[in-house]
């Protein structure tokens, strides 16, 4: 078998590895290391003596905390309260009990494995070319998105199925909607403005599934129709705008917070700024009369030839995506700590309210910011992660080099047309190999460009604009 080679060493080490190091966690290492505090809230007896609510003899157990029958002491202070929250540093001890904790050590921990996974693959394909073995890595790949769809679904299904997520649920179906009447109007717009690249990606899939056929001796009509393949595209596109909505809301609120507190820092407010346009950038490296145009085809004056060759844009737009994913992470602790401040904000608000609020309520609006602490950086991280490794199998599927940013690497020999007709029926498994090579032949290079250069580019729009409204909500419509 081909499989049986360096590609799958390299898996079986990276398995082995995953089992030794069980106890070192780069996610843990973000939340844990990376100096985040959090807010205590204050227990009863310091909002009785703020609020100079008299003190009763304890009847109950554990210091007063709950009454006689057992449930727990309530009393009511004022909403105007001077309240400073003291803090105290996030520990591993505090995570491991919140909310999607397992989650979201998974899907880090793994995308890293799969980052060194592909690493080394790419290291050593360019050293020994592959020629009837298929790219391991690209598995890794895939799991890392299915999970990252996984958990997203996760989230979404929350509003579902809580009976006070009714606003929530209601944006999520206007989502989806708007999504699906927008991935519609996308994939209608030629080729020559906007080169997601699904019509030449029907086109030679349709061509080359009807040799197929016609050399398995199928008699058929042909594959799905353009419009059906196009509406399966815009189904998806929906969901994925529906599951990127309230994490690219989330992620506007952050940055907001984070301009508040880090705007004195001029180096940090750039790198804020550019971590949040970014997906807007990558968006427009696909339309083509804005970039490849002025890149690879116009010479401007005083120049030969144009700035880059074709082969090196579209290696350009994907080593972006790293760079947008890597800058996303670097920023991750910061924009989690703006989260945490969310605790103190909510009580300098209500200092501006009038009335009465109960203990409970109060110490439930500090400590629930905290309990969705990995929620959040599950909604930060699973978009971006997805971008990220869409990106890498549309480089390697796609047939793109890194090294064409170097240099203009050589034109890839055409891949041989499958058979017409069969030639004499080899028995056992010398016929099925033959069926799979010729079922190969379907999936070319270009139907691989196609899929995920529109999947990796519907992703980069999907959370710009999810970003984008949040961050006009933040700016018109949000009170604090």
């Amino acid at each position: 078998m081909a499989l049986l080679g360096a590609q799958l060493v390299i898996t079986l080490i990276m398995v082995s590895v995953i089992q030794k190091l069980g106890n070192y966690s780069f996610a843990k290492w973000l939340l844990c290391s990376q100096g985040l505090y959090r807010y205590l809230y204050p227990d009863n007896n310091e909002l009785k003596n703020l609020a100079g609510v008299p003190k009763e003899r304890s009847k109950g157990k554990k210091g007063g905390k709950y009454e006689s029958n057992g449930k727990p002491e309530t009393f009511h202070v004022p909403r105007s309260l001077e309240i400073q929250l003291e803090t105290a540093p996030v520990t591993a001890l505090d995570v491991v009990h919140l909310r999607f904790y397992t989650e979201y050590l998974w899907i880090v921990d793994f995308s890293l494995y799969t980052a060194i996974v592909y690493i080394m693959s790419e290291v050593y394909t360019s050293i020994f070319p592959l020629k009837d073995e298929f790219n391991l890595s690209m598995v890794w790949c895939l799991l890392v998105i299915l999970f990252s769809i996984k958990i997203l679904l996760s989230l979404t299904k929350q509003y579902f199925t809580s009976d006070e997520s009714i606003g929530e649920r209601s944006t999520c179906i206007v989502a989806f909607c708007v999504f699906l009447l927008i991935a519609m109007m996308v994939l209608i717009v030629d080729e020559k403005n906007l080169e997601v690249g699904v019509d030449p990606a029907y086109d030679s899939f349709f061509e080359n599934a009807s040799k197929f056929l016609d050399s398995q001796g199928l008699s058929s009509v042909g594959p799905a129709s353009k419009l059906v393949i196009k509406f399966a595209f815009a189904v998806w596109a929906a969901i994925i705008g529906t599951i990127f909505t309230f994490p690219g809301f989330r992620v506007s609120r952050m940055h907001w917070d984070s301009l508040r507190y880090y705007g004195e820092n001029k180096i940090k407010y750039l790198l804020l700024n550019f971590n949040f346009a970014l997906p807007f950038i990558l968006v427009l490296l696909w339309v083509r009369p804005i970039t490849r145009h002025y890149l690879t085809a116009r010479v401007f004056s005083g120049m030969e030839k144009p700035l880059m060759t074709s082969q090196a844009f579209d290696t350009l737009r994907i080593v972006l995506v790293v760079c947008t994913a890597a800058l996303r992470v670097a920023l991750m602790p910061r924009q989690l700590q703006a989260y945490l401040d969310i605790a103190q904000r909510r009580l300098d608000v209500q200092k501006k309210e009038a009335g009465r609020i109960t203990n409970i309520d109060l110490q439930k609006k500090v400590a629930s910011v905290f309990y969705y602490l990995c929620v959040v950086a599950l909604q930060y991280i699973c978009p971006v992660i997805m971008m990220l490794y869409l990106a890498l199998m549309y480089k390697t599927l796609g047939g793109h080099a890194w090294s064409s940013l170097l240099y203009e690497a050589p034109p890839a020999a055409p891949l041989p047309a499958p058979p017409a007709a069969p030639p004499a029926a080899p028995a056992g498994a010398e016929q099925y190999q033959l069926a799979w090579e010729n079922l190969k032949m379907v999936f070319t290079t270009e139907v691989c460009r196609g899929v995920l250069g529109f999947a990796t580019w519907w992703c980069s729009f999907a959370w710009f604009v999810t970003t984008a409204l949040g961050a006009a909500y933040q700016s018109y419509f949000r009170i604090s």
